[in-house]
Order: C-alpha cells, then structure tokens, then sequence
C-alpha cells in the first residue's frame, strides 16, 4: 500500500509573520524593513498536520474560512515551503487554485492560450494539440481575439479552466473554482472533473458547498484554525460538519 501514496503530508506547519502595525506607503515600510523596525505578530496557518492521500482518492479539504485549507492546498501545489514538516508528492499536478493568475491582460484570449500552456510546463504544440478543445469548452470562440482585459471575471475563469484542466493530470488540485460561470457551465467543469477521476486522477478538492464534497469525494480533512481535527470518510465527517 505505501507504493499506492501520492501525497504524503507530514507533521506540516506553516508559519506566517504579519505586521503588527500600518504604515503610510510602501516607502515607510521599505525603509522600516531594511532598518529592522518593523514588529510582527507569529501567525500559525497549519499546525503539525498529517495524513496521507492515495492514487485515485478523491479528498476534500472542508472548514471555515481561515481554517487553512488554500494554504495546504498550496503547500502541497508547491506554492508554498513549510515552516516545518514535509510534503511529498509522487506525479505532475496540475493546480487549479488561482484562475488566471498567469494571463496578461494585454494579449488576446488566443494569445493567454499559449502563454498560459506556457506556465502550465505545456509546449507550444501541446496547446496547439488541445486548442479546440479550450475553445470549445470555455465557450467563448467568438472571442478569441478580444484582449482579456475587456473579459468579465466569469470569462476569465471559464478561459483559465479550460486551459487548466487539458489532459490527464496524475493530481487535481481544485480551490472553490466550481463556482465560475452560470450553473449550467459550473456542471460541465463538475463532469469534466469526473472523467478525471475516472482515468485515474488523484483530487484535491476545496469548496464551499458540502453537498459538492460529497458528491465528488470519498476521503475528508476537516481543519480548524490550523489544525486536523478530522480525517476519514467524506461522507461521515461531512454530516459531522453540517452540524456545526
């Protein structure tokens, strides 16, 4: 069974240190840094967290906001080091955590495409491989040659989805980005997450809504200000949630 972990997370802890005071602009606080006169306040956003994550589960990470769910889920994206403890990661992960980070609201839809597929470590004739698929399900052809600057948010999630979700990733990462687009296209990128599943993609699921954590995953980490305080079965743990 140790063969079959795909992400091991152990006894990680991720410290961030917040200023303790404000400051008039960004030049005080430069020049209050590089002379060390600046106080901070220690904030733990995970603490000591441990579980582990097998090829083709599916696990949700479920609490309130500030409970850190996006840091662990950017702890194990690589995004972030932890302070302490490690992450161990067996496979490609394709992360879908901040939609449209990546874009340069400058360049076209078309022209994000490549830039995008870029970042995402996809060569140029990958992109041009997959195109018509990211055109087709973002549906948005008829504005392929818009800068994305003149996009709606929702747009722009729809793009960033397509491009992100090309191929069979072997890890899914995906933070509250179901809620782009109407509910008819929030569906479409719920099925093409499913097939993901289907070809064997291990997920990382976050979301708000506990009825998509149950419908999409078979394991949950329940974390509260920082820490686990549940792991197992996403079904039991989350009608231990609902509770609350």
């Amino acid at each position: 069974m140790e063969n079959d972990i795909i992400i091991k997370v152990d006894h990680v802890s991720m410290k961030f240190n917040l200023a303790s005071e404000r400051f008039d602009g960004f030049k005080e606080y430069v020049i209050r840094s590089l002379k060390k006169q600046i106080k901070y306040n220690e904030f733990w956003a995970l603490k000591d967290v441990s579980f582990d994550v097998y090829r083709g589960d599916s696990l949700g990470l479920i609490g309130l906001n500030g409970s850190g769910k996006s840091t662990m889920l950017k702890t194990i994206a690589g995004v972030l080091k932890p302070t302490k403890g490690t992450v161990s990661v067996r496979g490609n992960v394709a992360p879908l955590i901040e939609l449209g980070a990546g874009f340069d609201f400058e360049l076209t839809a078309k022209e994000n495409i490549y830039l995008n597929g870029a970042l995402l470590g996809h060569s140029r004739e990958v992109m041009q491989e997959h195109y018509e698929d990211i055109v087709e399900f973002s549906e948005l052809r008829e504005f392929m040659d818009v800068p994305v600057k003149n996009f709606s948010s929702g747009m722009v999630s729809r793009l960033a989805f397509a491009i992100a979700t090309i191929g069979i990733p072997d890890i899914l990462i995906v933070d509250e980005v179901l809620s782009v687009g109407d509910f008819r296209f929030q569906q479409k990128c719920e099925q093409r997450i499913r097939n993901m599943m289907e070809q064997g993609a291990t997920i990382l699921f976050v979301s708000h809504s506990i009825q998509q954590v149950k419908d999409i995953c078979n394991k949950v980490v329940w974390l509260e200000h920082g820490v686990m305080k549940r792991f197992g079965d996403a079904l039991e743990i989350c009608e231990e949630y609902s509770q609350i």
